[in-house]
């Protein structure tokens, strides 16, 4: 698929009210400090009718007035701590064309033509870019690149909302909540958890592992998709009772369970290594008192579940499920407080830095696994006023083990999950990724 690249350009916020000063700048929160510093991708595909491109321009330019870090710079302040200096310099705007029809240009999969449909990633200075391009037979796909130091997929899911109320001309609601000063730390600090190794690590520390014949090259991203069908049967065989508590699992944790169990058996792990999912965990409705749904920028820790891997495939499923679930419980209110405190006060103190693990420089998460959960954010409530996109997904990101789920394009609660493994891998995964023994 040949793209052909037209105008690009750097777009500046229309402010209703007064704007800031270009002096102005919002200091990053402990919990933008400590998430993963790049650029991630989404793809967008439209069927015709699709509105014009200088109506996608004016609601983008109307929308970046409501979030105007979009629209400025990383940087630093005088005494060296990271910020958003609210400058309205913009952000970068491309136009491009295809010479084939949408349904001839197979995006429809996860591969590397994914990337031509939206900015490079890499060395970038603006917070946001936009790839408009255009197909023969009237369709159009967005590609949307957002900075993950400004906002986590909440927030950004709720600015591509209100990108498409403001094309469609109407006033954008719920409006942001914006104060990122509010996560402050006790007086004394509590540090009722261990997070020097789990959000934070000393530097230069990492961990290696040693693989056979494991080219980054070999990584290769397949799309699985769940029906409903298959949900409620694998809720059904997730949820007996375990131990002794008769627990149901939510359709996250019996996914999730499944996934495990089923890549560790395709990578073919010695039975005695441990392995480990890192999952995002939402502090809005956990933290006490609640942060309004509202709230733009990072707020999001992470539950890591570990086991054995002859464990995790001798057990039943619920095992799994179960570990999961503990995981995430215990990622409460108590929980966010310390990591408050203790990203206030040790950090810096200890010389630490955020313990990352799947940015631009790693690609190979083996024998962990990485879940990001899309399924409740609104990214299909984008509406130009043509009405919903007809695919929404992922961009390629070819980074081994590192799990996207998605709900399905078709929208009766289904889910589209993005797998990357290594090819060896991934050929018995697809034998056994539908398999409920």
């Amino acid at each position: 698929m040949k793209v052909n690249i037209g105008r690009s350009r750097l777009i500046k916020p229309i402010y209703q009210d007064n704007h800031p000063p270009k002096s102005h700048c919002i200091p990053l929160s402990v919990f933008d400090r400590v998430t993963y510093n790049q650029h991630l991708a989404v793809i967008y595909a439209y069927r015709p009718p699709t509105p014009p491109n200088i109506t996608l321009e004016l609601g983008l330019r109307t929308a970046l007035g409501v979030y105007p870090e979009w629209a400025g710079r990383l940087g630093k302040d005088s005494n060296g701590n990271p910020i958003i200096l609210l400058n309205g310099e913009g952000i970068r705007f491309v136009e491009s064309s295809v010479d084939c029809a949408l349904d001839k240009a197979i995006i429809f999969k996860p591969s590397s033509s994914l990337l031509r449909l939206h900015p490079s990633l890499e060395d970038v200075v603006e917070l946001v870019q936009v790839q408009i391009t255009r197909f023969t037979c009237g369709s159009m796909v967005v590609g949307f690149t957002a900075h993950h130091l400004v906002a986590d997929g909440n927030s950004t899911s709720s600015f591509l909302v209100a990108w498409g109320q403001a094309s469609r001309g109407l006033e954008i609601s719920p409006l942001p909540f914006r104060d990122r000063t509010i996560f402050n730390p006790r007086n004394p600090p509590k540090f009722e958890f261990e997070h020097k190794g789990v959000e934070y690590v000393t530097k230069n520390l990492k961990q290696v592992y040693p693989l056979i014949n494991c080219n980054v090259d070999n990584i290769m991203v397949h799309k699985v998709h769940y029906s409903v069908d298959f949900l409620s049967n694998l809720k059904a065989k997730t949820s007996p009772t375990y131990g002794n508590n008769n627990k149901t699992f939510s359709t996250f944790e019996s996914i999730v369970a499944h996934l495990w169990r089923a890549i560790n058996r395709a990578r073919g792990l010695n039975g005695y290594e441990t392995t480990r999912v890192r999952m995002s965990v939402d502090g809005r409705a956990r933290l006490n008192p609640k942060v309004p749904n509202e709230y733009f920028g990072n707020l999001v820790l992470w539950a890591f579940a570990s086991a054995k891997v002859n464990d995790l495939l001798t057990n039943p499923l619920p095992y799994a499920a179960s570990l999961l679930h503990e995981a995430v419980v215990k990622i409460n209110d108590n929980y966010f407080k310390s990591f408050i405190d203790f990203a206030n006060h040790k950090v810096n103190e200890e010389d630490l830095v955020p313990n990352t693990t799947a940015d631009t420089q790693e690609s190979i998460l083996w024998p962990n696994l990485e879940v990001d959960s899309w399924l409740r954010f609104p990214f299909y409530d984008l509406d130009f006023g043509k009405g919903g996109p007809h695919i929404f997904m992922p961009s390629f990101f070819p980074t081994e083990g590192m799990i996207f789920l998605v709900p399905s394009f078709i929208g009766d609660g289904s889910i589209d999950v993005f797998v990357p493994l290594f090819q060896q891998s991934l050929t018995i995964f697809k034998q056994i990724c539908y398999s409920l023994d």
